[in-house]
């Protein structure tokens, strides 16, 4: 068992919190021996696992250094759809304490599962997280990640505790109410999404609100979906708030993977607790330290469901620059786009994070599109829609038409796609709770 981490009456100092700056050398034993534990442990327990290591000619003995890692097969998401819902369990179920899935959307949820051990490890890793980006026990956080079987809200909720903040359970919705329980509560911390937050300032503009002046809100932590610096931007100028990535996956534990320490220059990964690789995603061979590519993360110390060399489709690539805050674990970027997330029209690869960069180039666009794609008469055709104040849309035609032209110039630059772009209403593009739906692909429909 690992130990617990203990605050003091100020929440001030964490004991166990030097893990996040332990010697570079100390570091990669503790890697390497908790790495031969769950290779083997996953031998033993996970058939698919076993299979997979039979068809490689490979033995759990045959991991002496963190480089052979490279030696164990892949896992895909696919993997835990296949083996819905217990397949992947290395521990009896008289063992889990808790059970977590992905909505399913897109067929078969995921299942994960985790034993008491799995879930000090979560809390801890959470615990870290948030106080390297500042929170602390004097905080009063308002929690807006969904509760239920995603990850985030009882996650996030769990780690709120341990830290000995006041933690509001408010989940996602009810925008209006949101505000009201920030400005009545004296909310100092959020845990949401970005879009959703983004989404809320504007509610609190129309409710006559603005953050700076009438709420106490100075710090949050956002995840569950890409989003850019350009994000961060906005919601800091507009909020006055300090906004932290978190990361984390719910295949591999949920959030607190990683997370930003105060200087906000890409998550630092908890390494003694996960293994992270970039590769190729074409080729699956590794790339060096600094060079861009997919990252791939096995868990070290996970018991219900150990998860090994998991392709996440995430691109980043690992910082080689030693951090300010002084912590030895490494920083990987900031997650910007998904290889998945990638869509291809007339032959070329755009991301939606593209488009985003392109339109928040124009002063006058707010941080809200949709990406619409269709076919007609056999051709490819990308219209954005991109939402512009009320002033704006009161323009003269003339006026209009530039703004459109600036925007599908300024997507063609980056794209080198011809797009056209619709200017549409203030607050039109729908909103969501959770995580933003960007792009609206129709063209294999009837």
């Amino acid at each position: 068992m690992i130990p617990h981490l203990w605050n003091d009456l100020e929440g001030t100092f964490f004991p166990e919190s030097a893990l996040d700056y332990m010697p570079e050398d100390r570091l990669r034993e503790v890697q390497l021996q908790r790495l031969k534990a769950v290779t083997a442990l996953a031998y033993d327990r996970v058939p698919l696992f076993r299979e997979r290591m039979t068809a490689k000619g490979a033995k759990p003995a045959d991991v002496r250094r963190l480089e052979d890692v490279r030696r164990l097969p892949f896992m895909v998401k696919n993997d835990l759809r296949d083996t819905y819902p217990y397949g992947l369990f290395a521990v009896p179920m008289s063992e889990v304490v808790r059970l977590h899935a992905s909505s399913g959307t897109t067929g078969k949820p995921i299942v994960v599962g985790y034993t008491a051990q799995d879930m000090d490890v979560w809390k801890q890793a959470i615990m870290r997280s948030l106080y390297s980006a500042g929170f602390r026990r004097a905080d009063v956080v308002q929690n807006m990640y969904g509760y239920g079987l995603f990850t985030g809200g009882l996650g996030l909720h769990g780690g709120l505790e341990g830290i000995g903040a006041t933690v509001i359970p408010i989940s996602g919705g009810n925008s209006e109410r949101q505000i009201m329980v920030m400005k009545d509560f004296g909310v100092t911390a959020v845990c949401s999404t970005p879009s959703y937050f983004i989404h809320l300032i504007e509610v609190a503009q129309k409710m006559g609100l603005d953050f700076k002046r009438d709420l106490k809100v100075r710090r949050g932590v956002f995840g569950a979906e890409p989003w850019t610096d350009h994000m961060r931007q906005y919601i800091e100028a507009a909020s006055g708030i300090k906004a932290y990535d978190i990361y984390g996956l719910s295949e591999i534990i949920g959030p607190g993977v990683g997370n930003e320490c105060e200087y906000q220059d890409g998550p630092h990964i908890f390494e003694d607790h996960f293994l992270v690789e970039i590769v190729d995603p074409a080729t699956l061979e590794p790339v060096p330290d600094g060079q861009e590519g997919e990252l791939v993360i096995t868990t070290l110390s996970k018991q219900a469901m150990p998860v090994i060399r998991y392709r996440t489709r995430d691109i980043t690539a690992i910082d080689i620059r030693p951090c300010r805050c002084g912590r030895t674990i490494r920083r990987i970027r900031r997650i910007s786009r998904r290889s998945d997330d990638m869509f291809i029209i007339r032959g070329v690869n755009v991301f939606p994070t593209q488009i985003e960069t392109a339109l928040l180039k124009t002063e006058a666009s707010l941080p809200h599109y949709q990406i619409v794609l269709t076919r007609k008469s056999g051709l490819d055709q990308m219209e954005v829609r991109v939402e512009v104040t009320g002033d704006m849309l009161r323009d003269s035609v003339g006026e209009m038409e530039q703004l459109q032209k600036r925007f599908a110039r300024s997507i063609e630059q980056i794209t080198g796609l011809h797009t056209t772009v619709t200017l549409v209403q203030p607050g039109s593009i729908p909103r969501s709770a959770g995580k933003a739906k960007r792009l609206l692909d129709t063209r294999n429909e009837a």
